[in-house]
């Protein structure tokens, strides 16, 4: 009887451990891979010619005060003083990161990681100079304490994510869940008692930067889209921009920053759902799973997103309530009736691409959307505070199913 021919067990398997390596890290934008492979870059190269003298390139208040050693902002967040302390900051980068760039562009998102380390170092240095010239009790140990590592940056990352999001709570570590307005707070608590050598003042103003860009307190400092237009058609930098990676800045919001106040009422829009505890498990806390079930990946919108629209088990429940949201529109909107049909039939359109199997305009229905997840008018309202047309902000919140930050992405790409 003939003897079988061994065959090599798990074949697939074996193959499959670096496919999903080179997918997993295809799939991270240009400008997260980038500072991951200068970071840890920078780290491996100190490691290996012995460098380490981080206080000539650390941020030490009393040298940027009494020297002007602005160099000392910029220097400091892209070195890292061991191996886990740049595993762990490039591991929270990479969620955190990614999910950014993929909605502002490569380019804006590293003016806005440039803007976030300026103003983390400048509410270092206030911090530090009101605790030791103030009248009470002086103390000149945060003027001379040397920081190092990108996780004041990542800080400011964490409270701009989160408040996109607009979660109402966070899962700190899968033990306990805090009010998402508290996370970034509880996580800087946190890593002080658990970690050694931590700066306390380096992540606290990270999160004070993150607030200030939140309330938009920064939109005067951040240009509009064509300055990140006219930096992607420039000739320097068409080889990044052919890149697959490269995510370009499609416009949008004229006044070029990413709108981030969410209402209270908000649900999960879909950022780091169920992903961010899997690509970092020892750093970042999971956050909780939207409920809604995902998508698939949109050519148009790289990256994991979700359809704009309800389940197909709920657009026929919906039918109704969009019927009278288009007569309700263009009664209030008589003077403008043209532009405002041509906005409703955008709209449709936009709706039957993302469900081919209903005819939406066959059905006489608008945009379809969750009978429960009417628009309040407090999100309206900050809808157009922002500048937006106000029957435009009523359509987008009906197509995105009322999800406020699905709405500003409908609004910026109509703009754009």
């Amino acid at each position: 009887m003939r003897r079988p021919r061994n065959m090599r067990p798990n074949i697939v398997s074996e193959a499959g451990l670096p496919t999903r390596l080179n997918q997993w890290w295809e799939s991270i934008p240009f400008l997260t891979s980038a500072i991951v492979v200068v970071c840890g870059a920078i780290y491996f190269v100190c490691l290996l010619v012995g460098y380490d003298s981080f206080i000539e390139i650390c941020f030490l208040p009393s040298a940027v005060v009494s020297r002007f050693q602005v160099y000392r902002i910029y220097t400091s967040i892209l070195f890292h003083g061991s191996l886990l302390h740049v595993l762990f900051n490039m591991m929270a980068l990479v969620p955190l990161g990614s999910e950014l760039e993929r909605i502002m562009g490569s380019v804006r998102l590293l003016y806005v990681t440039i803007l976030l380390a300026t103003s983390n170092a400048i509410f270092h240095v206030l911090i530090a100079l009101l605790v030791a010239h103030n009248p009470f009790l002086t103390n000149d140990y945060l003027m001379n304490e040397c920081a190092i590592g990108f996780s004041g940056v990542l800080f400011s990352m964490i409270v701009i994510e989160t408040s996109l999001s607009g979660v109402q709570s966070r899962s700190v570590f899968g033990l306990f869940n805090v009010p998402a307005k508290w996370y970034a707070f509880f996580l800087l608590v946190v890593f002080q008692l658990l970690m050694e050598n931590v700066s306390l003042l380096g992540h606290l103003s990270g999160i004070v930067s993150g607030f200030a860009y939140t309330y938009g307190l920064f939109n005067i400092l951040i240009p509009g889209s064509s300055f990140y237009s006219s930096i992607e058609s420039s000739s320097w930098l068409s080889s990044c921009v052919r890149r697959p990676k490269f995510i370009v800045c499609t416009g949008g919001n004229p006044s070029g920053y990413i709108p981030t106040n969410t209402s209270q009422n908000s649900t999960s829009g879909g950022l780091l759902s169920g992903n961010i505890w899997g690509n970092l498990q020892s750093l970042m806390s999971r956050r909780e799973v939207s409920a809604q079930p995902q998508s698939v990946e949109d050519s148009r919108f790289p990256g994991r997103g979700r359809t704009l629209g309800a389940p197909q088990g709920q657009i026929a429940s919906g039918l109704n309530s969009d019927s009278n949201l288009q007569a309700r529109l263009l009664e209030d909107s008589s003077p403008n009736h043209s532009s405002d049909s041509a906005i409703l039939s955008t709209a449709q359109r936009s709706t039957e691409g993302r469900h081919p199997v209903i005819n939406v305009a066959t059905t006489g229905a608008g945009v379809p959307h969750h009978q429960g997840a009417v628009a309040s008018e407090e999100e309206i309202k900050k809808l157009v505070a922002m500048g937006f047309d106000r029957t435009q902000v009523e359509v987008a919140l009906a197509a995105a199913d009322g999800d406020l930050n699905v709405a500003v992405e409908i609004l910026m790409s109509q703009q754009g």
